[in-house]
């Protein structure tokens, strides 16, 4: 098993990943553009707070811009959270219900073992590595937390580094593979092995 194999099922995994994220872009988006766009909830609510303002015009429009902010920031944070457990019930699923995702599949390659908790930890660590962690750098930057976002992000490439690299090593078994006790093998090698032990048995 080549580690090009390995790289080559992880992009197609990934891609699976970065459309759900462009479709989540697209409704988040939208969902911001209605309620900006909202003219009578926004004028009605406006000529209340100007009313009720005494006089102090400027304190009234701003809280209503950050009501519109505050309502924007979370549209986005929940569009990541819907990302991140998408993309561990993706990892978890495939890997518990038929030993591979689609992009192992593609490529001829297999968890193995299989059970449903080493599953769902192999899932964990590779959401983790691929999406969660840049997930809150991301949200962390949007909050205006520009500082705190950068040493996330760079936490977010140590540990897909962490993750990545051990495959191109011997044994080529990636972090979430270490800490799930599972490995990725081939399904050509093992029919061929299998078929193997049958003749000479």
């Amino acid at each position: 098993m080549s580690a090009f194999r390995r790289a080559t099922a992880w992009l197609i995994d990934f891609a699976l990943v970065v459309t759900l994220a462009s479709l989540l872009a697209v409704l988040t988006f939208n969902r911001i553009s209605a309620l900006v766009t909202d003219v009578p909830e926004l004028t009605a609510r406006g000529g209340f707070d100007l009313l009720t303002s005494r006089g102090d015009v400027l304190d009234a429009s701003a809280g209503l811009g950050t009501s519109l902010w505050d309502k924007s920031v979370g549209y986005v944070q929940q569009a990541f959270v819907l990302l991140v457990v998408a993309a561990f019930l993706y990892q978890w699923a495939c890997i518990a219900l038929a030993g591979r995702t689609a992009g192992k599949a593609l490529t001829g390659l297999k968890v193995i073992p299989r059970t449903p908790r080493r599953a769902a930890l192999r899932a964990a660590v590779t959401t983790a590595t691929d999406v969660a962690v840049y997930a809150v750098a991301c949200v962390l930057l949007v909050e205006g937390e520009i500082v705190l976002s950068v040493l996330v992000w760079l936490v977010a490439v140590a540990l897909f580094l962490l993750n990545a690299l051990p495959v191109l090593g011997g044994r080529r078994r990636s972090l979430a593979d270490r800490v799930a006790g599972t490995s990725v093998a081939s399904v050509e090698l093992s029919r061929f092995a299998a078929t193997r032990r049958v003749r000479t048995s």
